[in-house]
């Protein structure tokens, strides 16, 4: 790709841009209202009617009109259909339409004008759920006998990506938007504990529905190989052929073929990650959980602010007469023992605690030795050389008894093998450190797109998940219920 300068984007910037973006967003919006193209003397008649235009002149209009046209904000078309007489054909009398550039500049103007000088956004919860259910019309429609036709593919086609796009925007606007510097500020404030209830319920109910939907968007994606869908999305291009356009006539179906898998992957990308990193769903959930404990923060330093600028005032005035109804001085000396504490203590501090108990009396503790060392720069502890202490014995008896356990775990696994398969749902009552072995199994497993690891063991093995049914693993400490899980061993034992 080349970048070249953007000429489109000078009426923005130059000196004249009063005159020339107040023409512009005219054809913008003769535009929307599907009126193509305009003659000078009507857009002269609506910028005449502008404030700041009232010493505009029709020659000021032409010049700017050419202007744009050199920077390829307008398309001039000669009007040659009501020439009267030779005089008004010589004099080229145009017709002028916008540019695509100039649409979408404008188009972005006016959405940028709205929001202000904040991002905007959203964590929209249903999103990811609209996203599932055209996954799964996806995948349930790649997997039958026979493709819809065209049309059908590129709206399933079209609204996936739709919600994607809507995703990845809403998303990324609104996390700009809570570290924005505005919001920092206004997260400082007083007012902000009253908002604050609100802002973090609306985080943790985006995360605990987006990693209820996540998951099951995962598994779809694991389960539908690019193999399969390329039959899919070679109907969306036959939808998209049958839209006549000439700049598409020069690309041929392979090089639409890509255009749309990259999209494919991008998705894929997005949700399961890559080997250069993680996904950017696991970025959004770990910034979302990192401003729910940044509100919490900010939360419990403003109350501590709060409470350190409480007045006591009153409890100074309760105490005050307290103090004054004591007639005896000894009993005032008791309640000032009691309120403040005693005067000028001295604490002696030993890491030497003989008992947890803080009823327990000074008295009632035997003495303790506490040296002290001299605080000089230079002074060292006098240590006697010591011999070193051979530990290969006590080595080999933790290796011997290291390798003792495996074995018995071994063994023990092996029992419940069947057929070269373990069914969990057909298990005994296991032992608890089988039943960590085999969860820490099935966390393997989902690290892995095709479900294959190797155990600890050294055996290779498949796992197979019926998510839509449960089963229930019992063990000696308790009971777990989950999914229908089929652990297959694919090398051959021993």
């Amino acid at each position: 790709m080349h970048f070249k300068q953007v000429t489109e984007a000078a009426y923005l910037t130059v000196e004249k841009a009063w005159s020339y973006r107040a023409i512009l967003r005219y054809f913008y919006m003769q535009h929307e209202r599907m009126r193509e193209f305009l003659f000078p003397e009507e857009v002269f008649a609506h910028v005449k009617k502008l404030p700041g235009f009232e010493d505009y002149t029709e020659e000021q209009l032409h010049q700017d009109l050419e202007q744009l046209v050199q920077w390829n904000n307008l398309h001039a078309i000669q009007e040659t259909s009501r020439a009267r007489t030779i005089e008004e054909f010589k004099k080229k009398r145009f017709r002028y339409q916008c540019t695509p550039y100039t649409v979408e500049f404008e188009r972005m103007l006016i959405e940028l004008e709205s929001s202000g000088e904040t991002f905007g956004g959203s964590l929209e919860q249903k999103e990811f759920e609209r996203l599932y259910e055209m996954l799964y019309t996806l995948e349930k429609t790649i997997t039958e006998h026979s493709l819809p036709n065209p049309d059908e593919c590129a709206q399933i086609w079209n609204d996936l990506f739709t919600y994607f796009r809507s995703i990845k925007k809403n998303t990324a606007d609104y996390i700009a938007y809570i570290n924005s510097e505005e919001v920092e500020e206004q997260m400082h404030t007083e007012a902000f504990l009253v908002f604050k209830d609100q802002f973090t319920a609306y985080l943790r109910n985006f995360i605990i529905e987006l990693q209820q939907t996540a998951l099951k968007i995962q598994q779809l994606l694991r389960s539908i190989e690019q193999q399969t869908i390329k039959p899919f999305v070679k109907q969306v291009i036959v939808h998209k052929q049958q839209v006549p356009r000439f700049e598409d006539i020069a690309k041929d179906e392979h090089h639409l073929l890509e255009k749309e898998l990259d999209k494919w992957n991008s998705l894929n990308v997005w949700f399961l990650g890559s080997i250069h990193g993680e996904s950017d769903l696991e970025m959004l959930e770990i910034r979302t959980n990192e401003q729910i404990r940044r509100i919490t923060r900010i939360i419990q330093r403003l109350g501590e602010r709060h409470h350190s600028f409480r007045s006591r005032k009153k409890d100074y005035i309760h105490l005050a007469n307290w103090f004054d109804s004591l007639s005896d001085l000894e009993e005032a000396h008791k309640l000032s023992s009691v309120v403040f504490g005693v005067f000028h203590t001295k604490h002696i501090f030993s890491e030497d605690v003989p008992t947890d108990d803080i009823y327990t009396s000074v008295w009632k503790e035997k003495p303790m030795h506490f040296s002290t060392k001299p605080r000089t720069r230079n002074y060292r502890e006098k240590t006697r050389p010591q011999a070193i202490q051979s530990m290969q014995t006590k080595k080999e008896t933790t290796v011997q008894a290291h390798l003792q356990k495996i074995k018995e775990e071994q063994t023990t696994i092996e029992k419940y093998i069947v057929r070269n398969e373990i069914h969990l749902e057909h298990l005994p009552v296991i032992e608890p450190y089988i039943r960590k072995m085999l969860l820490s199994w099935i966390g393997k497993a989902m690290n892995r797109k095709d479900y294959t690891f190797q155990t600890e063991h050294g055996r290779v093995v498949k796992m197979v998940m019926h998510a839509d049914e449960r089963i229930t693993l019992k063990a000696e400490d308790g009971e777990i219920e989950m999914p229908k899980v089929i652990f297959q061993f694919l090398d051959k034992s021993g």
